[in-house]
């Protein structure tokens, strides 16, 4: 997962969503048939599959299907692993823009500590780690009263309904997954673990556990959302329909079948070390980042020694110029401005008249974040407050959930 569950992810255009392009063609047949208690069966969509971007650059205007009479908000879930470091790549790629999705849509933003241990970990640092980003999340803008802000460990119903998907969900599925492969390998087949192979059903759970109807995805995660759907469709199938209105339930669909959320641009902030990678907290060296709590000494030696080419001017989107673009882009997102604006500021410059304009937007830019996170971070019991908090209002939604699966499935009930 790139150690982030999800990514970056802009408001939608100004019309209602509609069906992924890859979505089977019987999708919505289902959904009438859902309705009056029958059942389908979809053409599983297959893992590779392109998901249409549902997006548009206008964020400043809710979409009409948010402010009908009926002002039922749709659902958004999004996370990031807890790592207490968060960088530039998490910020500028999700959390930055959960401040403008948490006033139009009914959000659920959490720290994903389950997935922190799918790889070698150091125990004493978890419990720690967790709390500083969550703090994070609040100091870059999260406003609990409008986003329920928890920790994921803290709803129980994550892992039983990841349990309960694992029954439905094949292995050929899990074994086909670009993320597994590249990981094991890189850790060696004998030390990897089990969860390592088995973790997108734990996103799949996160995601269906409260019925989202949008997921924030980046590029590098649009194949574990295609799972999620498959997942849905295929436990919708075995388990909804007539057979579970049998069993005492509503009948129809189990769960929804979330759409993706992918921005047109800015989806990705690349590695300060190298412009064809990802910026990732897992990268061995720190210099290959910008975290959030960098002093400003740090930002300036990082942005001072990062990766450049030999071109006396700056571009953007010239392939052979990962680097600048990445740079430029990153500039670009920090400061607000449009593209045409930043180049029309940066086309005379060098890298030697660049690179401290971006150090200077840079800390500009964090240290108010720095500021806040330090503030919360002096007072422990607000943010258990918050956490809490977040975590009941969270779990009554799961545990709705998790019953009607129960129910779907033919357990008996206590």
């Amino acid at each position: 997962m790139g150690r982030s569950i999800f990514s970056h992810f802009l408001i939608l255009s100004n019309t209602p969503p509609r069906s992924i392009g890859s979505l089977p063609r019987g999708a919505r047949l289902g959904k009438c048939l859902s309705r009056a208690g029958g059942i389908y069966e979809p053409r599983r969509l297959r893992i590779g599959e392109s998901l249409r971007c549902l997006c548009s650059l206008a964020v400043s205007e809710p979409s009409t299907s948010q402010t009908s009479s009926s002002s039922v908000k749709k659902r958004i879930v999004s996370g990031v692993q807890p790592t207490g470091s968060i960088h530039l790549g998490n910020y500028l790629g999700a959390i930055k823009n959960w401040i403008d999705l948490q006033n139009t849509y009914e959000t659920l933003f959490f720290i994903v500590d389950l997935h922190a241990i799918t790889l070698p970990y150091e125990a004493h640092k978890l419990s720690k780690a967790t709390k500083d980003t969550a703090a994070l999340y609040l100091a870059c803008g999260v406003d609990p009263s409008k986003a329920s802000v928890f920790v994921q460990s803290h709803v129980r119903a994550h892992v039983e309904l990841m349990w309960l998907l694992s029954s439905a969900t094949p292995i050929g599925w899990l074994n086909r997954m670009i993320q597994f492969k590249e990981k094991s390998q890189k850790e060696g087949n004998e030390n990897v673990g089990v969860a390592l192979l088995t973790y997108p059903v734990l996103m799949a759970s996160d995601i269906l556990l409260y019925q989202s109807d949008l997921v924030p995805v980046g590029e590098d995660q649009k194949q574990h959302l295609e799972l999620t759907r498959e997942i849905a469709e295929r436990v919708n199938y075995l388990y909804g329909g007539r057979k579970w209105k049998k069993l005492g339930g509503r009948g129809g669909a189990i769960f929804k079948v979330p759409e993706a959320l992918i921005p047109p641009t800015g989806a990705r902030v690349m590695s300060l070390t190298d412009g064809l990678s990802k910026m990732s907290k897992s990268a061995p060296s720190d210099q290959s980042r910008i975290n959030l709590l960098d002093s400003k000494d740090a930002i300036a030696n990082k942005i001072k020694r990062c990766k450049t080419d030999s071109f006396t001017w700056l571009e953007f989107d010239n392939p052979e110029r990962p680097e600048c673009n990445n740079l430029l882009s990153v500039y670009q997102l920090i400061t607000g401005k449009s593209k045409q604006e930043v180049l029309e500021e940066c086309k005379d410059m060098n890298w030697g008249s660049f690179k401290p304009l971006l150090t200077d937007a840079l800390i500009d830019h964090l240290h108010p974040i720095q500021e806040r996170y330090a503030e919360i971070t002096s007072d422990p019991s607000y943010l258990d407050g918050v956490l809490a908090d977040g975590a009941s209002k969270a779990a009554s939604i799961a545990d709705a959930t998790v019953s009607n699966v129960y129910q779907a499935m033919g357990f008996l009930r206590r």
